[in-house]
C-alpha cells in the first residue's frame, strides 16, 4: 500500500496564499493509495475519498509542535513512503526523528528566496529538497530536485484579449514586501509614460507585517488584496503581469498568469528558463522595464496573444499540478535523480 503524509499550514481553497494546496493534494491522492494531510486548520470536505485530515493547531508554538508530532506518530501505520513538508521547514525538522529511522523519506518543498538558520537545519534533516528550479532554493545542496511549480491550470482559463484597447493594463500582485520590488515597477511605468506609452498600473496585495504596512504607505497606490477566486478575472482584464520579486524566488503568480495566456515580464533569474529574453528585465531596473513595456505596447493584439499561448503551453508541460505530483511521487519512491 502506498501512502504519503502531506504537511501544510492550512487546507482551505479560499486562502489567498495556500488556496492551491487542495489541488496539489488531490493530484497526489490520484497517484497513491492514501494521503494523510496534517495541517494547523483545514476543511476535510475539500479532500478526495482516499485522503483524510488531522489538524494540530494550538495557541502556542511548543504545543503546536507537540500536537504535530503526535498526529504524525498516529500516521505511521501503515507506514508512509514519505512525509512531504510544504513550505514549512519546521515540520521537516520535527518529522525527521520519527520518519527517517523507519526508512521513510522526508521531502521539503520550498521555493522562497530567503535563507535562514531553520532552513539550513531543515535541509540537513530532510532526505530530499523539492523546488521549482535549480535556482529557486536559496541554499547549495546536493539534495535538490527541481520539479517545476504546481499550477491548477484549469482554474486559469486562457483569455481572449484581442479586443483590449489602449491603455496597456499592467498588473502586479503580491504582499507589499520590499522583496517584491514594487517601487521599481512603479518607476518603470512612469518612464514608459514619458516615452509616450499609454499604460496603467494596478498593484494588489495584502500587508501582513508592520514593515509591509509602512511600504504600502510609501507606494501609495496598492489596492486591497484579491480573494483567490477573483484572481483569474483580474488576470483576464490585464494585458501583462510584471514581477520584480527578489532573486531566488520563482513567483507563483507568474505561472498562474501564464496559465491564463497573459504575457509576463519578470526580472527574477530563476525564471530565465521559463521566459524568453524579451520578457525579462534586469532586477530593479526601471529603465529596462520601461523598454519592455514600450515593446509590448507596440505589438498587435494577435502577437501578444501568441506570447500568452506559448506561456500557457509551458505551464501545462512542466508546471501543472499533474507534473508537480508526478515529481513528488517519483522523489518519494526514490526514482528521480537530483539536479
Amino acid at each position: 500500500m502506498s501512502k504519503l503524509v502531506f504537511v501544510t499550514q492550512r487546507l482551505d481553497p479560499a486562502d489567498p496564499t495556500l488556496g492551491a494546496t487542495s489541488a496539489l493534494v488531490r493530484e497526489l491522492a490520484s497517484r497513491v493509495d492514501e494521503v494523510a494531510v496534517l495541517a494547523l486548520s483545514g476543511d476535510p470536505a475539500t479532500l478526495p475519498g482516499n485522503a483524510h485530515l488531522r489538524t494540530f493547531g494550538a495557541g502556542s508554538r511548543p504545543l503546536r509542535g507537540l500536537r504535530f508530532v503526535v498526529a504524525l506518530a498516529r500516521e505511521l501505520q501503515p507506514r508512509p513512503q514519505a512525509v512531504v513538508a510544504h513550505m514549512s521547514p519546521i515540520y521537516a525538522v520535527l518529522a525527521a526523528p520519527l520518519a527517517r529511522p523507519l526508512g521513510m523519506r522526508v521531502l521539503l518543498w520550498f521555493t522562497q528566496w530567503r535563507p535562514s538558520l531553520l532552513l539550513r537545519i531543515a535541509e540537513r534533516a530532510s532526505t530530499d529538497v523539492v523546488t521549482v528550479s535549480s535556482s529557486s532554493f536559496p541554499l547549495p545542496s546536493r539534495k535538490v530536485h527541481p520539479i517545476g511549480h504546481g499550477i491548477a491550470v484549469d482554474d486559469f482559463p486562457c483569455v481572449d484579449r484581442s479586443r483590449h484597447e489602449p491603455p496597456l493594463r499592467v498588473v502586479a500582485l503580491g504582499r507589499t514586501s520590499q522583496s517584491k520590488g514594487f517601487g521599481a515597477i512603479v518607476e518603470g511605468v512612469r518612464l514608459a509614460r514619458e516615452r509616450g506609452v499609454s499604460v496603467e498600473l494596478e498593484i494588489r496585495g495584502p500587508s501582513l507585517t508592520a514593515a509591509e504596512r509602512v511600504h504600502r504607505a510609501e507606494l501609495g497606490i496598492v489596492a486591497d488584496p484579491v480573494p483567490r477566486e477573483e484572481i483569474p478575472a483580474l488576470l483576464g482584464r490585464a494585458d501583462v503581469l510584471v514581477s520584480n520579486t527578489k532573486a531566488g524566488s520563482a513567483d507563483k503568480i507568474v505561472f498562474e498568469a501564464s496559465a491564463s495566456c497573459l504575457p509576463v515580464i519578470a526580472s527574477t533569474p530563476s525564471l530565465h528558463d521559463f521566459l524568453d529574453e524579451e520578457l525579462r528585465f534586469g532586477p530593479d531596473s526601471p529603465e529596462e522595464l520601461a523598454g519592455r513595456l514600450e515593446w509590448l505596447a507596440g505589438l498587435a493584439p494577435s502577437e501578444r496573444a501568441a506570447i500568452g499561448r506559448r506561456l500557457r503551453a509551458r505551464v501545462e508541460q512542466a508546471h501543472s499540478t499533474k507534473t508537480w505530483a508526478d515529481g513528488i511521487v517519483a522523489v518519494a519512491q526514490g526514482t528521480l535523480g537530483r539536479s
